[in-house]
């Protein structure tokens, strides 16, 4: 069992966020890369140049409204940006995203197709019930280099039970300490909107993943949309 939740001064402060929540078990990311995966990624990115084509990341709302919250958080939009901006700004570069992992893959390019944030998190490396809520100080968050650090008093982090971040500044960065990796069987995904018609799109977007865990990998998502009435995911 998991539980996933938002604080209630997270709720406070933002009412309008709309998280999406999907629990995948039984993933075997050593063996499931393959044409199939690849042309599934090129669609939803696809989706996403077309968009940019005619739309530039500045404006599109789901995009405006995380640089407002960041801002409110006291965070230079334009020095930390949420990871939807950050892959689109690479897409809009370069033409293509990373290759990480089959799933993380798959996610980024929903992610883009969506401009919305979507966080992958191995459930293996987390501790207990995981929290977005403001930084005490005392949290370790553990950079992909492996370098560790301790979120500023007040930041909003993902933090599980051990005290460990797993996410920094929201959906800005993700921890090296749960990254999605070749032996991962057990996968939290977290997509988060605040624009004004994330009451659609993220329940839309975590439909359509769960939809490609079950085409591509036969996977059944456990799946659940939340609000500051309905704020804990448990699976």
């Amino acid at each position: 069992m998991i539980e996933f939740r938002h604080s209630t001064s997270v709720w406070e402060r933002f009412p309008q966020l709309v998280p999406a929540v999907l629990r995948v078990e039984g993933f075997r990311g050593d063996n499931m890369a393959g044409p199939a995966v690849d042309s599934r990624v090129a669609a939803h990115v696809a989706r996403a140049i077309e968009r940019l084509a005619t739309t530039s990341i500045a404006e599109l709302p789901e995009v405006g409204s995380w640089r407002r919250a960041f801002a409110e958080m006291g965070l230079k939009p334009t020095q930390y940006r949420c990871a939807s901006e950050s892959l689109l700004r690479r897409l809009a570069k370069h033409g293509s995203l990373p290759q990480v992992h089959p799933l993380v893959d798959l996610c980024n390019a929903v992610s883009v197709a969506f401009a919305i944030p979507v966080a992958v998190l191995d459930l293996g490396s987390i501790t207990g019930a995981l929290e977005v809520r403001p930084a005490s100080g005392d949290e370790r968050y553990e950079t992909f280099s492996g370098e560790i650090e301790h979120p500023a008093p007040g930041e909003i982090v993902f933090v599980d039970a051990a005290g460990d971040a797993h996410a920094r500044r929201w959906t800005n960065r993700q921890s090296g300490a749960s990254a999605v990796r070749a032996d991962t069987t057990d996968v939290l995904i977290v997509a988060e909107g605040l624009h004004p018609s994330a009451s659609r799109d993220v329940p839309r977007l975590a439909e359509v993943l769960a939809a490609e865990l079950a085409e591509l990998w036969g996977l059944t998502a456990k799946m659940d949309v939340l609000s500051r009435e309905h704020p804990t995911f448990a699976a």
